[in-house]
């Protein structure tokens, strides 16, 4: 090969590598942004692995979800298609699509899909929860439980919610008893609330109250860091106003809540200001900031709301102003009271809610965006996150995976008690299929994934040129890789995710495959052709037994063949064996000129009519297709790998 052609070569070798590298992280990316809720932004990378062609199944199905869950119903149906008749996906998909139907107005079409939804999963309750509640989204979410939940060691008999992690101390709203002795108040004969602080990761620490005058004798919580104009860091919170006495347009022996700020000052923080958006007439609070610091999200009560107490936004300005409130309008607002939001690393808004439809009375919410970054739904999080009594106050670790929610549900220790919860990241599996002789990777392997549990088939894919694969998977789940090849005999591989740590992200399943003991599979050959009553290798049969060639000298570099031919039965004895003789010794000098060393085939012969693979005798008892099925070349293999003889 010229020096150019050589480089040419290698660089379209390179882009191809690339490209597959490219279209593999494009599942990464499209999973990452798909378990943050950032649907949208998931959206083009599954596209690009359905450009790439890499694991086409799985990109078609996330791309279902993902429109359905933009309630962009349309461009979801088409994706579903492409795999619902397909025996390689769940049946949980049955009812997904039966959903897109559904809301595409397409209601016989739904039907039909929901009842062979239903003869597989005949108890499921969310067929039913869905047709009266059309809460789709929620439902989307909710076909797998993805948080576990567990009491913090440092609740109290009293209210404890609200918890805010920064730099290693977690700060909270309590009714415990401190140095103030506030008293309690009327509402429920508790304490007043106070801001109280652990270290996060110290169990059992005694909490201590926040340093400074932020504390008084009214109720005091929500803290959420942020900076101010200058880039000090500063506290927003939430604290009670309450009039005692008659007041201005009857404000009388009401309690409304105000965000306050507060600075750093001495090793204390000190009261700094009341916000501009706070009233004596409403309330505004439970505040919480994006994070560029460019906006504080609230709730407040104030007139023009759509219910009881709406989610609120301002900006806040470079010099620290803080701009007029903004009502994230209908979608997340209700008749009822939302409150409590909260706004990860990702700009991806949690909620409280009694007005969605829930499994109580609050329940906590996230948000669906399209790619405006416009609200389209919300998804109620499911159990153990919510339960039938208020569960509010989620906040999310940078980390996407812990993170703390408040609840009075049973079995707690006060009134309001602070959980910290786990979400369940993505979990997938992925290895090399290797040839078990060579070591070498094989590509084109089928991969069935099966749930144990179920024994339904969960996805399917191939190995690409590498011998890689990647399969998404449940946690605490059972599974079967069943791999098949035409040149490997198939094999089933278990394993179960029970063991898999939270953090885990990814499970490693090396497979390893042995090759068939039949170089025609091996080699992919085609019928060796000879001329009539002749010996000569002709052009077509000089293409096959080159790939003979390449399997015994580049695959499997010991093995050992012997080389037998073989004719139709028509004529003597005499003339087919010799006949089949030389075409045997053609066949091993092709071979021997081409590469191969003698001692690799140990004989050749010719057995002329003597061993038929069935019972042709002549042109009256035999199609010509029967005929020709007795003129064959054999190469069985004596060897495949050194020390390993095989029996003949």
């Amino acid at each position: 090969m010229k020096p150019t052609k050589a480089y040419i070569a290698l660089f379209a070798l390179l882009i191809g590598c690339s490209l597959v590298s490219a279209q593999y992280g494009a599942q990464q990316r499209g999973d990452y942004y798909f378990s943050k809720f950032s649907y949208a932004k998931a959206i083009p990378e599954y596209e690009l692995m359905l450009n790439g062609g890499v694991n086409t199944s799985y990109a078609h199905q996330q791309l279902a979800e993902c429109y359905l869950l933009l309630r962009d119903f349309k461009k979801s149906i088409p994706h579903f298609e492409a795999i619902i008749h397909s025996d390689a996906i769940s049946k949980d998909q049955y009812f997904k699509y039966a959903m897109a139907l559904y809301s595409d107005g397409q209601l016989e079409a739904s039907e039909e899909w929901l009842k062979k939804y239903k003869k597989y999963n005949k108890n499921d309750s969310r067929v039913n929860r869905f047709l009266k509640e059309g809460n789709l989204a929620s439902i989307v979410f909710n076909s797998q439980e993805r948080y576990q939940l567990d009491i913090v060691t440092f609740n109290s008999e009293h209210s404890d919610f609200g918890a805010y992690l920064h730099q290693g101390k977690l700060y909270f709203a309590s009714g415990r008893t401190n140095h103030l002795t506030k008293g309690n108040y009327g509402w429920n004969n508790e304490p007043w609330l106070d801001i109280f602080w652990v270290y996060d990761d110290i169990p059992f620490y005694d909490p201590e109250p926040l340093e400074g005058n932020v504390n008084s004798k009214f109720h005091e919580s929500s803290p959420v860091y942020s900076t101010d104009y200058a880039k000090d860091t500063i506290i927003y919170f939430t604290r009670n106003n309450y009039f005692d006495k008659k007041a201005a347009y009857g404000a009388e022996n009401e309690i409304n809540l105000k965000i306050y700020s507060a600075k750093r000052k001495d090793g204390k923080w000190m009261e700094d200001r009341s916000l501009p958006i706070n009233s004596d007439y409403y309330s505004t609070g439970h505040p919480t900031v994006n994070k560029e610091r460019t906006r504080i999200y609230y709730t407040s009560d104030m007139p023009g709301g759509y219910g009881g107490t709406d989610i609120y936004y301002s900006e806040i300005h470079e010099r620290g102003g803080i701009g007029k409130p903004v009502n994230l309008g209908p979608v997340i607002n209700t008749e009822g009271n939302e409150m409590f939001p909260f706004i990860n690393e990702e700009g991806q808004l949690f909620f409280s809610s009694e007005g969605h439809v829930g499994f109580g009375q609050l329940d906590v919410f996230s948000t669906i965006t399209d790619e405006e970054g416009e609200f389209v739904d919300v998804i109620n999080l499911g159990t153990p996150i919510n339960s039938p009594a208020d569960d509010f106050a989620y906040y999310g670790f940078p980390n996407g995976i812990d993170g703390y929610v408040s609840s009075n549900r049973e079995g707690g220790v006060g009134s309001d008690d602070i959980y910290r919860f786990r979400f369940s990241p993505a979990l997938e599996v992925e290895g090399y299929v290797t040839d078990g002789i060579n070591l070498k990777p094989l590509d084109s392997v089928q991969l069935t994934l099966f749930d144990q549990k179920t024994n339904t088939i969960i996805a399917q894919t191939f190995s690409d040129e590498k011998g890689y694969y990647k399969f998404p998977l449940q946690r605490k789940t059972p599974y079967m890789i069943e791999a098949v090849r035409s040149t490997h005999p198939h094999k089933n591989v278990f394993f179960d995710t029970s063991r898999a740590s939270f953090s885990q992200k990814t499970l490693r399943q090396d497979i390893v495959l042995d090759p068939v003991l039949d170089l025609k599979l091996l080699a992919g050959l085609k019928k060796i052709y000879f001329d009539f009553d002749m010996s000569n290798i002709r052009p077509d049969a000089a293409v096959e037994l080159d790939k003979v060639i390449h399997v015994m000298n580049d695959l499997y570099p010991d093995m050992i063949i012997a080389l037998e031919s073989h004719t139709d039965p028509m004529g003597t004895h005499e003339y087919n064996d010799d006949l089949s003789e030389r075409r045997a010794y053609s066949t091993y000098k092709y071979l021997i000129d081409n590469g191969i060393e003698k001692n690799r085939i140990v004989s050749y012969k010719g057995f002329g009519k003597r061993r038929p693979v069935n019972d042709c005798t002549s042109f009256q008892d035999c199609s010509p297709e029967d005929l020709e099925l007795n003129r064959r070349t054999e190469f069985p293999i004596l060897q495949i790998k050194k020390g390993k003889q095989l029996a003949k």
